[in-house]
């Protein structure tokens, strides 16, 4: 029968460290048992119950053959001493019964091998002696010497034990060894030739026997070992198997948060949005917003990205205190948050949810005991009106977001397809503006500015043009919006810049040697020293002076003036003029006006609109001419569309204007005529005047 499994098994086992080899002595059982007191307490565990199931059979089977064995000696020759040998057995066997039925009760093979081995060993050595005895009882003995009965039973009888105890060798030799040397002596007191063969052969079976025991022991030991190898390696494969999967639930669960704020991260956000939509959710119970913060970029510069990571957290902080349980929020990444507000109400509840992180996202936040405020502005789409696919549904909350932050930030936008079609448009633009710039598909046209008195020709400016070939013409702003958006700003200036340089050229020729023309710059391109560079490069190439190209700028450029102030500085030692445009609308400071040196100033086309008949917009300009005239300034007035409106700018002190009353912006090539034609119509006015 196979041996109990032990109850406990240590996973590192000394098996491991020392495995067994085939050139170990064989002849010493105990030199494979592993070195480890647990391992080596379940191999004794598994000899101590290989033992006890054989035992009692084992036990059964000696008391017949004693039993036998005292009527053969008997019918030889009735003696007393057979019946006292054969109580004697019968004792014995009785007692290591009741030892066995004890080592049982008390689980000793289990809990206490070593005693219970023992208890196994002192019944083996009390049953052997019991066996030495038939040798020197007087029946045992005939005329020709030992009873050949009684050597083949003694022999028998100790091959038997030898089976029995293939586990465990000591038993084996505790019992076999009596008989054997008692049968060894009796056939050596014998005599007789026959005997002395008889004793040689059962010293070679002693011998044998010996051996036997010890290989069977050793290889009980060493199928103890590999088994308790297979189960520890079983054992470690179980444990590395939950751990692996424990892992694989942490991996999994970190795979779907971001670890900065908690939240979920975009790979949730995908998850949950397609699973959502994939399962069929009904209409108006499902709406998505984008969150984008406004000015963060600005915090990370100054302040480090540590500040920057505490403002993420804690603004994810309010955005999960406005979300109830059935709310996905996540981060999609940088400062990108979004929501997927499921359930009831959805519009009402995404609203909610939008207006107030815009509301809490301006709330001061503590860094390092120093306020920040920062801001944002959300975007609003709802399933299915504005998508019914995951891509589609966030595209829409994304153009609302930009929607919001094109408004003026700070707040929230709801989709509609108006503002889809405005996208796409911007989209398609910023698709096609490299490739336009390349391939010279802008057109650079030139609206003269005049002298309001006797129409003298001063200078032209440039302005950008571009009919798209998909979307017709593409407005100003449009164009330049998309040149930053695709980082070739200064590209496009560059554009802009090489075509006025052009006309530069050709303007003596046209009697107009002194005639300016000003290029429109971007604020964002007043970083580094790229702008000046290129402008510098492009008049010397040109073979112009910088003098005659005047550059615009915005007064949002010249609130800037760590930013701008060196390149416009650059630019004003190359030679090229400064002019502020659209000034009168922002908030121009004059401080920065003469710290900058700047050449003119160009009054925005609103002072304009009506301007015969609104004293207020009268005064504002007097003022403004006031002003340039105290600051050496030149004025141009932009937008003018009327006799009247240039007779009034006239009065009022102005010198210079533009705008469709005198012409339209027209390619350089129309020049020329339009040069003729104006002359030709101020020669008119003049000589129509009084």
């Amino acid at each position: 029968m196979p041996a109990h499994p032990p109850s406990t098994l240590s996973r590192n086992t000394s098996a491991r460290r020392r495995p067994f080899r085939p050139e170990t002595r064989m002849s010493d059982a105990s030199r494979l048992m592993p070195a480890d007191e647990p391992t080596r307490r379940q191999i004794l565990s598994a000899q101590a119950l290989s033992l006890l199931d054989g035992v009692v059979l084992s036990l059964v089977a000696n008391s017949f053959l004693a039993a036998t064995t005292a009527a053969v000696l008997w019918l030889d020759g009735p003696n007393v001493q057979v019946l006292l040998w054969l109580a004697a057995v019968l004792a014995i066997n009785l007692a290591r019964y009741i030892g066995v039925r004890i080592v049982r009760r008390l689980n000793c093979a289990v809990e206490r091998p070593r005693r219970a081995l023992g208890v196994l060993s002192l019944g083996a050595i009390g049953g052997g002696l019991a066996w030495s005895l038939p040798p020197f009882i007087g029946a045992a003995h005939g005329a020709e010497g030992l009873n050949p009965y009684l050597i083949f039973i003694i022999g028998g009888i100790c091959a038997g034990s030898l089976m029995q105890s293939t586990a465990y060798a000591r038993t084996a030799l505790l019992f076999s060894g009596p008989p054997l040397a008692a049968a060894f002596v009796s056939l050596l007191i014998a005599g007789t030739t026959e005997a002395f063969v008889i004793a040689a052969d059962a010293l070679l079976l002693a011998i044998m026997m010996l051996r036997a025991s010890q290989l069977s022991e050793a290889g009980f030991i060493r199928s103890q070992i590999d088994r308790l190898k297979a189960v520890a390696l079983a054992a470690s494969l179980s444990d590395a198997n939950a751990e692996i999967r424990q892992s694989y639930h942490q991996l999994a669960s970190l795979a779907n948060r971001d670890p900065l704020t908690g939240l979920g991260n975009r790979a949730l956000f995908n998850q949950r949005l397609r699973g959502l939509l994939s399962s069929g959710v009904q209409p108006d119970r499902l709406a998505l917003l984008a969150i984008d913060l406004d000015r963060f970029k600005a915090i990370n510069d100054t302040m480090g990205h540590g500040a920057g990571d505490a403002v993420l957290v804690e603004i994810a902080s309010r955005l999960a205190s406005l979300t109830g349980p059935t709310d996905t929020v996540v981060r999609l990444g940088g400062d990108e948050f979004a929501v997927i507000v499921d359930g009831k109400a959805a519009e009402a509840r995404g609203r909610e949810i939008g207006e107030g992180i815009v509301r809490l996202a301006g709330d001061p936040i503590l860094i390092g005991g120093r306020p920040v405020t920062v801001g944002a502005s959300a975007g609003l789409a709802l399933h299915p009106q504005h998508g019914e696919t995951a891509d589609a549904l966030f595209a829409s909350a994304d153009i609302a977001l930009y929607a919001a932050k094109e408004g003026g930030r700070r707040r929230l936008g709801l989709f509609n397809p108006e503002l889809k079609a405005r996208i796409e448009r911007q989209r398609l633009i910023e698709a096609t503006l490299a490739e336009a710039v390349e391939s010279r598909q802008l057109q650079v046209v030139f609206q003269p500015q005049v002298a309001l008195a006797g129409g003298a020709v001063i200078g032209f400016e440039a302005l950008l043009r571009w009919s798209h070939p998909e979307l017709g013409p593409v407005a100003p702003p449009d164009i330049v919006r998309a040149a930053h958006a695709l980082h070739i700003s200064t590209a496009l200036t560059g554009y802009v810049a090489t075509r006025a340089a052009e006309l530069l050229r050709t303007l003596p020729r046209l009697g107009l040697p002194e005639a300016a023309v000003a290029v429109n710059v971007s604020p964002r391109e007043f970083s580094g020293d790229t702008l000046s560079h290129l402008l510098i490069e492009i008049a010397r190439t040109h073979e112009v002076s910088p003098a005659l190209m005047e550059i615009e700028i915005t007064e949002e450029a010249t609130l800037d003036t760590q930013a701008a102030g060196a390149e416009l500085a650059r630019l004003e030692a190359a030679g090229f003029r400064l002019a502020v445009d659209d000034f009168g609308v922002g908030h121009s400071s004059l401080a920065y006006l003469v710290s900058l040196h700047i050449d003119r100033l160009k009054i925005d086309r609103s002072f304009v609109t009506g301007l015969a008949r609104s004293r207020e917009n009268q005064a504002l300009i007097a003022a403004l001419v006031g002003i340039g005239r105290a600051l050496s300034i030149d004025i141009v007035v932009e937008g003018v569309e009327s006799e009247e409106e240039a007779e009034v700018l006239r009065i009022l002190g102005c010198r210079h204007a533009q705008g469709y009353y005198f012409a339209r912006p027209m390619a350089a090539a129309e020049i020329p005529r339009w040069l003729d034609q104006h002359a030709a119509r101020f020669q008119q006015a003049a000589a129509g005047s009084p």
